[in-house]
């Protein structure tokens, strides 16, 4: 089922391909394309996480982000992570930090970019940022008072291969994570497709999932995940998305509803080295 929804998925990406190309807007939640965050510009963004499925209690995964276009071809960003969980509490479960790097400064058809993240995290984490080895609902179910004291010190990367053609853009990324304390090499992926509309509006859909680990590269046992993705930036220029997604496997969730909104503050570099006298 996994293998040919994903046929299916890249199928309609390519057959979709083509159009006039506009400005571009990035709807996903869960895949990176090839666009930078604006030079000396920062954006500050919250996306929430909203998991459901049978046999675990409601949770929502906050993930509250500050990225800063830094050049053209690199992009820092930190994320600060809590979660509630229905009937267990708040936790607050650490940060991540995170470079993009943009091979290719001028547009190619394919456009490669090096994405690496360091996750300072305890294992009650339930932001959901992706899915890789063999993550499911059954590690969610945990109680938070167990897992708030698991303590992970993680390393991922990821290459992203992101295609602007016409209106549509069509990216690929391919997503690994190292346990710094040990253990295999964990893969997933994720794949997007998406256009912009009328009136400051876009709309897309993307497929993500685990692939195993090093020790046992397989779709079989893994989570995998179906969304479609909307953004509204609004007169006040605050963009709005949402994202309903659905499991495709056992292993998964039923459902994981996404939420962010997020604000630009142009020239945020030049600001403060006048504020500061620098």
């Amino acid at each position: 089922m996994i293998k040919s929804s994903l046929f299916a998925f890249l199928g309609l990406s390519f057959f979709a391909l083509g159009g006039i190309a506009q400005e571009r807007h990035s709807p996903y939640f869960v895949s990176y394309d090839h666009y930078m965050e604006e030079l000396q510009a920062l954006e500050i963004r919250t996306d929430v996480a909203v998991g459901q499925s049978s046999g675990i209690h409601t949770f929502l995964g906050d993930a509250t982000e500050f990225e800063y276009g830094a050049t053209r071809w690199w992009t820092p960003e930190i994320y600060v992570d809590w979660q509630h969980t229905a009937h267990e509490g708040n936790v607050f479960t650490g940060f991540r930090f995170e470079n993009r790097f943009r091979l290719f400064v001028e547009p190619h058809k394919i456009n490669p970019v090096l994405y690496l993240e360091y996750e300072h995290l305890n294992g009650a984490d339930k932001v959901i940022k992706e899915v890789l080895g063999f993550d499911g609902k059954d590690d969610l179910a945990v109680p938070n008072d167990v897992t708030r004291h698991e303590h992970r010190r993680e390393l991922e990367p990821r290459l992203i291969l992101s295609s602007q053609i016409g209106e549509w853009n069509v990216t690929e990324n391919f997503i690994a994570e190292k346990n710094l304390k040990g253990g295999p090499w964990e893969f997933g992926y994720t794949v997007g497709l998406s256009r912009p509309l009328p009136k400051k509006f876009a709309a897309g859909i993307e497929m993500y999932g685990g692939l195993g680990t090093a020790r046992e590269l397989t779709w079989s046992g893994t989570s995998h995940y179906i969304a479609p993705v909307f953004l509204w930036t609004t007169p006040g220029e605050v963009t709005i998305q949402v994202s309903p997604g659905f499991g495709l496997t056992d292993q998964s969730l039923r459902t994981i509803f996404r939420v962010g909104i997020s604000k630009d503050i142009d020239d945020i570099g030049p600001r403060l080295r006048k504020l500061f006298h620098m």
